[in-house]
């Protein structure tokens, strides 16, 4: 059998790789989302870091173990905002050139953030064109290195402090609940949680409509599908990772899935008890604690919001309409 693309000493060496220049962001509590879930919950407020999103971690920790050669060509990336962000920033820092393959419906704040921190933006559209291809194009032809969102061990190592900053801050979990889309931050996290808090139950969370990582999960293969339309936009992955599945599969323990009317509440939820924007996909996790689907009676859960890029017309839009 390979060995696990990523172990915890990666995650912990991620850490110290970017220590300096990510932010340690809040762990929030709530009475009212510990009465509505019968827990005690923790929020890891990711909707706080740098660019709005954990993108940052693995973007930095990625890009900040490029060659001397590499840092001169530069870097490819694609992404619907957040890993755009996240490696755009990050490049900047490192003084590394950056292009960017960005779907044309892509939110305008993220897309003139990516763009307002000093990367090149190509457009395609995400639902006839094939952004790993177009991305493999830019890196034959301008000698760029590739480094996708999530499919990628320094990607994956890095998201994994998320959850390492968590359990140092709260001590052991009973129960820890990520966002999944293409496998990064979750196969991160529970690299994480597995060694920090041996039994600490792991939970994957997607949208309904893209339920390709829990039927990958319960079917022990990669499982593709059409673009799924949500408005996790951050979660519209079509299939896991070759890197991501094999530890998801060894370290995860289920994964769920969630409708877009519930991601709503969950933001109007942060927006009204706990004065934060969270965007739909950072929201994944809390609509699971939120709801039925666990018995989290009396446990201690860390719950990750990944994000808080949302468009503020369209965020208030979503709330008026529910």
């Amino acid at each position: 059998m390979n060995p696990l693309a990523i172990s915890f000493d990666d995650v912990a060496a991620a850490h110290e790789r970017i220590a300096s220049v990510a932010h340690r962001t809040p762990v929030l509590t709530s009475t009212t989302a510990d009465t509505l879930a019968g827990a005690q919950l923790f929020f890891k407020c990711e909707n706080l870091q740098r660019v709005g999103a954990f993108k940052f971690r693995g973007a930095y920790n990625a890009i900040a173990q490029f060659d001397p050669d590499q840092r001169t060509r530069g870097v490819v990336a694609y992404s619907s905002g957040n890993h755009a962000q996240g490696i755009a920033l990050a490049a900047r820092l490192l003084g590394v050139p950056a292009v960017i393959v960005m779907p044309h419906d892509a939110q305008a704040t993220k897309l003139a953030a990516t763009r307002a921190y000093g990367a090149e933006v190509v457009l395609y559209d995400r639902y006839t064109e094939d952004r790993d291809a177009i991305g493999k194009g830019l890196a034959e032809a301008r000698g760029l290195t590739l480094i996708p969102p999530y499919d990628h061990p320094h990607i994956m190592a890095g998201q994994g402090t998320v959850a390492k900053e968590l359990i140092e801050e709260v001590g052991s979990l009973d129960v820890l609940i990520a966002p999944l889309g293409g496998g990064g931050l979750l196969s991160g996290c529970a690299t994480a949680a597995k060694a920090m808090s041996p039994g600490c139950i792991v939970i994957g969370v997607e949208p309904e409509a893209g339920n390709d990582g829990q039927r990958s999960f319960r079917s022990g293969q990669i499982v593709r599908i059409e673009t799924p339309k949500t408005i996790a936009d951050g979660a519209q992955t079509q299939f896991l990772g070759q890197h991501t599945f094999p530890v998801i599969q060894q370290r995860v323990d289920d994964i769920l899935t969630v409708t877009d009317g519930e991601l709503v509440e969950a933001m109007r939820f942060f927006a009204g008890r706990m004065k934060m924007i969270v965007e739909p996909t950072g929201c994944l996790a809390a609509a699971v604690a939120f709801g039925q689907q666990l018995d989290l009676k009396g446990k201690r859960v860390g719950v990750v919001l990944s994000g808080g890029n949302v468009d503020l017309g369209n965020f208030a839009k979503l709330l008026q309409a529910a």
